[in-house]
């Protein structure tokens, strides 16, 4: 399913709804803890999980390079916000009957030629958030990437 893009008065927010057959302590596991993060978003690494903290961005491209990455705002169990480029993006974890949603947010303050990239990644690294939770581990999809970059390009063009 794809994300809903909105726009906002100054903005633009993309939501991911993803229901989940997994209790919210298991999602918030895979969320936050860098053995299990590592499957599913291999740049990001939690340094100090709480607001005001820190996940680290490796590059992962051979030189050995990071960045640091403001944790915006964070309760456990219920949310993590954190900066993402010149926006942020922002998960939260509702319990339900049969496990919980999981919601991210992408708050994005302009659209730009690399906003469709970053989209369908959020999506694939959904996928594999969602393979993770399964106990299995699968490499980042490029194909099904360049799908669903295809799918945000005409989702895009109708905002600008």
């Amino acid at each position: 399913m794809l994300a809903v893009l909105e726009k906002t008065k100054e903005s633009y927010t993309a939501v991911y709804q993803r229901p989940l057959a997994a209790s919210v302590q298991a999602v918030w596991s895979v969320l936050t803890e860098n053995d299990q993060l590592q499957h599913w978003m291999p740049n990001l690494e939690v340094a100090d999980l709480r607001k005001g903290g820190t996940i680290k961005f490796h590059m992962n491209d051979g030189t050995g390079e990071a960045f640091d990455i403001a944790i915006l705002d964070f309760k456990e169990f219920v949310y993590l916000q954190f900066e993402w480029g010149e926006g942020s993006v922002r998960f939260e974890l509702t319990p339900q009957a049969e496990g919980c949603l999981l919601r991210l947010t992408e708050y994005l303050p302009f659209l730009n030629d690399h906003t469709p990239k970053d989209l369908a990644g959020w999506h694939v690294c959904l996928d594999m958030f969602q393979s993770v939770l399964k106990g299995e581990h699968m490499d980042f999809p490029e194909k099904e990437w360049a799908i669903w970059y295809e799918k945000y390009m005409q989702v895009l063009q109708h905002y600008r």
